[in-house]
């Protein structure tokens, strides 16, 4: 099959597809939380003729597939929301409901979408060409927690892939070749005893001194860990009256690092830490693993395919209707600002920051770099090959997670970012299904990058 025709299926399924990313961008839910997101993506794929698992204590995800046997090629696509981030179609900040309702500022309501419009039309190029192998759409909760894929994972949904992509929504189109730093989630809770401060200090055990003691001991390890360590925290529960010594008291962690070995063992030192504090103010401590997720090994293979197709795609066609409302977001941003921005998602030195809508391919510089974030889609790449790509979904300049990409995910712009995802896509798993060569050549390259290592995942760690 010619890819002019693969993108024809995508551009057929346009109007679905764009609105099912608006009801998602109008019905927004947060992570496990995504009941209505999730069963809107089941229900019609189910129509189109994929079979549904369900997984195990995982409510809101689930595997869609089609056809059997080897090759088992997946792509996953994530459909939470953020909390705080309602927003309405405009340049202004301005809450569609209230501050405290979600939004999508990461464009997840496109990035599920896309992702199942890939599956969608590849699906088509099964039937007609009787193509053999199993095709997979993963529905993952939960991304924005870094908790969804490993969670998944709990139930082996990974383990017998050959190969999976993704892409995620973000102001410029291109690759990432970067890693991303591995993390843990925790919650630490001390349980003292309370006691009039004043009247008989004696008699108390205070929970809050637990915790400032803690937090002074991760302040000491500090000097003692790699530089590429980060170890960020907030109190969460300080205690009620400044007269009453704290009977209970909460302090919440992350632990960030390039190599999940090295997340591993800071967490047992902060553990030890913690006990201590315990020790020392006669209160006890429970541990509380929120999330935690792997680093990235991008597959170059992969990667290479990924942007063989997206040059072949080109474009996400944005049209003057689309500048104009851009220019109305990035006259708001500062140099300085949207510098920052261009800096931490890596564009390179070549990259035109001065338009206000990436409208054509980037060629990534990021390989051997390290992000400073993290994702969960890092767990699948220890699983299988991965590899994932970018699309331009808001401004140039303008970061995720923020009101501003909340407002231009639900427009003209995103879907049409979204669409060029879902093309890139389905001509990659395509070529996944019917390039044998390049996808052995790509489970080579993960076997070497992989040698020695076993995935165990955080919940089990």
């Amino acid at each position: 099959m010619k890819k002019e025709e693969i993108f024809a299926l995508i551009d057929e399924n346009k109007d679905t597809l764009t609105n099912m990313a608006l009801t998602l961008w109008e019905n927004p839910e947060i992570a496990h939380e995504e009941y209505k997101s999730s069963q809107l993506q089941k229900d019609y794929l189910r129509s189109v003729g994929f079979s549904i698992r369900e997984i195990p204590d995982n409510p809101t995800s689930f595997i869609a597939e089609y056809g059997s046997g080897k090759p088992i090629i997946g792509i996953t696509g994530e459909y939470d929301a953020l909390p705080n981030l309602s927003q309405k179609r405009c340049s202004a900040q301005e809450p569609e409901k209230t501050a405290k309702d979600p939004g999508h500022g990461c464009g997840h309501n496109l990035l599920g979408t896309g992702s199942l419009g890939a599956a969608v039309a590849v699906k088509q190029c099964m039937e007609k060409e009787n193509l053999r192998g199993t095709l997979r759409y993963y529905g993952c909760a939960a991304e924005e927690t870094l908790a969804g894929k490993p969670l998944m994972e709990l139930s082996h949904v990974f383990d017998d892939l050959d190969a999976c992509i993704s892409w995620h929504p973000s102001f410029m189109n291109t690759l990432w070749e970067c890693s991303f730093l591995a993390m843990n989630s925790m919650k630490f809770r001390f349980k003292g005893t309370p006691s009039h401060a004043a009247a008989a200090p004696e008699a108390g055990r205070s929970a809050l001194d637990a915790v400032e003691l803690m937090d002074i001991g991760a302040n000491y390890l500090r000097e003692h860990v790699i530089d590429q360590v980060r170890i960020h925290y907030t109190i969460t529960n300080g205690g009620g009256l400044p007269n009453t010594v704290p009977a209970e008291a909460e302090v919440w962690y992350y632990v960030r690092a390039p190599k999940r070995d090295s997340v591993r063992s800071t967490v047992k030192r902060l553990l030890k830490i913690a006990e201590g504090a315990a020790l020392m103010t006669e209160t006890q401590m429970t541990y509380e693993l929120l999330a935690g997720c792997y680093d990235v090994i991008p597959n170059y293979t992969l990667g290479d395919l990924i942007m063989e197709n997206m040059k072949l795609v080109s474009t996400p066609g944005f049209d003057s209707k689309d500048i104009a409302y851009a220019e109305e977001f990035t006259r708001q941003l500062s140099p300085e600002q949207k510098q920052s921005v261009l800096n931490s998602y890596m564009a390179p030195n070549s990259f035109d920051s001065t338009q206000p809508l990436s409208n054509q391919v980037v060629q990534n510089t990021d390989r051997g770099l390290l992000m400073a974030g993290s994702t969960d889609v890092g767990d699948v790449s220890y699983l299988t090959p991965f590899a994932q790509f970018t699309a331009a979904c808001w401004p140039v300049g303008i970061s995720s997670h923020t009101w501003m990409s909340t407002a231009c995910t639900g427009t003209s712009i995103g879907c049409k970012g979204m669409l060029f995802a879902a093309k890139v896509g389905a001509t990659t798993l395509y070529d996944l299904f019917t390039r044998p060569d390049t996808l052995k050549a790509a489970r080579q390259e993960f076997m070497e990058k992989t040698k020695g290592i076993t995935y165990i995942s955080p919940f089990d760690e």
